[in-house]
């Protein structure tokens, strides 16, 4: 069930496997408009001119459903959703189906991103049902909104004939569906209970280890990732396992992870022309996508291609971090400095019929025209041949060789390919600017943006480009001045100047997560001050005494049919776990052993999924390793503070925490170690430090 969760749709649907997105232009006046006129998210007005007449989700609809006691049809997907525009075409575009709906049902469309929690409730409720889930996601409630019925893609006939039936049972027989929605909504609320784990608090290796064994049985050591499609980047896990492999010196497993990370970005799910990485691929070798492009996907994947940099110093992962934020400032990025959510998998071809890949994809005798004379070079490196063929005579761009490899292969200096990898990219990046392109997901998402924020920072760390921390800063200023309010509650999502929907747990855990990265690499206050705050109304607002975990949603939410406890790793994190991790290090750099506490028993809680499902927890097995393995904190204290962190981010140590002050300071951490002479350097561990040092050197030496 967790697996299906992780899918954009694996939805077998027909014997299909299907995932996300199509584009359709707007090219006449149109017949119909409904109430998502009036919303910001691209999703709703994608469906604005339906003939169904589509309501937004809000306390007016659910109360006229009540008042007029009729079922409510809610039906939930995003902008990137091929599935979903399918079914739209097929069925809401349909005028008879259209009547169908309207004349039987208060019918609610849901962007799923910008309403998480409500994705959440019903798509438990579909899982229940049918055991699987996806997107398009379309349920059937009683007028008080619990469910009765639902599924994913359904073509047209399937759809009409299910709502009539619908209907006649609520009309013969409404008991029935009452006596159906209460059976369904306890297993809900079963499903959303985090038992209690009554057990003393113990940490340890073996614990960690017994995971990780688990869980490499299903590792794929020759094409990388797990052993089945399709396959997922899941940065977070092999963020986990290459700090595990580091710091319990299991080289085996740093070899596992670098060669997974080495055939994902020389698949065809990284875009060798544009940068930046599709969000699957749904064969075994990475190679055909599927062809969106998200932004979370993106934040992560340069955090942690740029911590394989200091691990493995390859060249090629440096270029990836690279090229992947040149596509993100280029793409995804508006003049404020604001990141938007996604790109569309599909696009017009040269037909001017809309087809998933069309921007991306090449036929070999467009390649042989604009490459020329080196063709028969490129034509090796990015296997134009049966390896790089995808369907009717197109290509994806995908990799077999290592730099070093290739160059060996063919004779060259490393400084001649190079230069002509570069010009392949320029030629073929400025052909493809003459595409159709790809629709954009203009909204913007707290959460989403304080992903790629870390993503900056954490490249900036890495490599030291300036211009990688401006682009931090100036996206931390606009959540901090455009998202978050004086009392430190924050906003979900941004359009049009307009900040909308209360923050959701994730918004409040990525955005301190990112912004003690800040901190770190700044010594600027102000981030660690703003973490603080937004800490506070987490700790005021999202609170469960029985799990002593965090709600999803606020207290100040209005109710759903359940409230959710996200905790399980996926994709993205458990907002549960950054912010336990968030706790973590805000124990350490406020001096306040509360959060250390409550980050131990929210660990604590979690702990006993590990050894049966590691990999879906693996953001709760790297906070465990700060228990149970040494962790250190690196206090810098003096005129030249910056520059030794600069030195000192140079080094792979994921088992640190930096706070780093150029002057005196009444904070615990630098209280009475400045010295206006010298800049010092204290590693401290369990609140005990070892005596100061001068040089970063003599400083790793301390940590290693």
């Amino acid at each position: 069930m967790r697996f299906i969760k992780i899918c954009c749709a694996l939805v077998v649907v027909l014997g299909t496997t299907t995932c996300c997105l199509s584009q359709k232009e707007q090219v006449m006046e149109e017949e119909f408009t409904n109430e998502l006129i009036h919303e910001t998210s691209p999703y709703l007005l994608q469906h604005a001119h339906n003939p169904v007449n589509w309501k937004p989700w809000n306390t007016k609809t659910l109360a006229e459903a009540k008042e007029k006691n009729k079922l409510i049809l809610i039906s939930i997907g995003y902008a990137a959703c091929h599935w979903c525009h399918v079914m739209e075409h097929e069925s809401f575009e349909d005028t008879l189906v259209a009547d169908v709906m309207n004349k039987d049902y208060i019918n609610i469309k849901i962007d799923r991103e910008e309403r998480p929690d409500v994705d959440q409730v019903y798509m438990s409720a579909v899982q229940l049902m049918t055991k699987r889930g996806g997107w398009p996601l379309n349920v059937v409630t009683l007028p008080d909104g619990r469910p009765i019925w639902g599924g994913t893609y359904f073509p047209k006939g399937d759809w009409v004939s299910s709502l009539k039936q619908i209907q006649k049972l609520y009309e013969d027989d409404p008991q029935k569906l009452v006596d159906y929605a209460d059976r369904l909504e306890k297993g809900m609320q079963q499903i959303a209970l985090v038992k209690p784990n009554n057990n003393e608090i113990s940490f340890d290796v073996e614990t960690l280890q017994k995971g990780v064994e688990n869980w490499s049985k299903s590792f794929d050591r020759n094409k990388g990732g797990l052993n089945y499609a399709p396959k997922f980047m899941m940065p977070t896990n092999y963020h986990f396992l290459l700090r595990y492999a580091h710091q319990t010196n299991n080289e085996s497993l740093k070899k596992y992870v670098l060669h997974t990370l080495d055939r994902i970005s020389y698949g065809g799910v990284y875009d060798h022309v544009g940068g930046g990485f599709a969000r699957y691929s749904v064969d075994e070798k990475w190679h055909v996508p599927h062809f969106e492009k998200m932004l979370y996907d993106n934040g992560q994947l340069v955090s942690l291609y740029s911590d394989a940099y200091l691990v493995a110093k390859k060249t090629w992962y440096k270029q990836v971090v690279e090229e992947t934020l040149q596509f993100v400032e280029r793409e995804l990025t508006n003049e404020d400095g604001v990141f938007y959510s996604s790109l569309d998998a599909d696009s017009l071809d040269e037909n001017n019929h809309l087809e998933e890949g069309a921007f991306y994809v090449w036929k070999e005798e467009e390649l042989k025209e604009l490459i020329r004379e080196d063709y028969p070079l490129f034509k090796d490196y990015y296997n134009i041949n049966s390896y790089g063929h995808w369907e009717h005579g197109n290509y994806v761009l995908i990799r077999k060789y290592s730099y070093e490899d290739f160059i060996k292969k063919h004779k060259l200096s490393f400084e001649d390919f190079i230069n002509k990898q570069k010009s392949w990219k320029s030629i073929l990046l400025k052909e493809r600017a003459k595409r159709s392109r790809p629709r954009l997901d203009n909204k913007t998402l707290t959460s989403w943006n304080a992903l790629m924020l870390k993503g900056y920072v954490d490249a900036y760390r890495v490599f030291g480009k300036p211009n990688y921390l401006t682009i931090a800063l100036q996206n931390a200023n606009f959540i901090r001045e455009k998202q978050l309010s004086v009392d430190g509650r924050l906003w979900h999502s941004y359009k049009n100047g307009k900040s909308t929907i209360n923050g959701y747990l994730e918004d409040y855990a990525i955005v301190i997560d990112a912004f003690l990265s800040l901190y770190e690499n700044t010594g600027d206050e102000t981030w660690l001050s703003s973490s603080k705050l937004l800490a506070a109304y987490v700790r005021k607002h999202f609170y469960d005494k029985k799990s002593q975990l965090y709600f999803f949603t606020s207290s100040e939410d209005n109710a759903l049919v359940t409230r959710n406890i996200e905790y399980s790793d996926n994709v993205i994190p458990a907002s549960n776990s950054i912010l336990a991790k968030g706790f973590f290090r805000l124990s350490l750099l406020l001096s306040d052993r509360s959060y250390y506490k409550e980050a131990q028993q929210m660990l604590h809680q979690i702990q006993p999924n590990f050894e049966e499902y590691s990999s879906g927890y693996a953001n709760w097995m790297d906070l465990q390793l700060n228990f149970v393995k040494p962790f250190y904190e690196c206090v810098v204290v003096g005129e030249k503070a910056k520059e030794k962190v600069a030195e000192f981010q140079k080094y792979y140590i994921p088992n640190k925490l930096i706070a780093l002050s150029q002057k005196s300071s009444e904070n615990p951490l630098f209280k009475g170690r400045f010295n206006d002479k010298k800049t010092h350097i204290f590693i401290c561990e369990d609140n005990a430090c070892k005596f100061p040092v001068t040089e970063v050197e003599q400083a790793v030496k301390l940590v290693e």
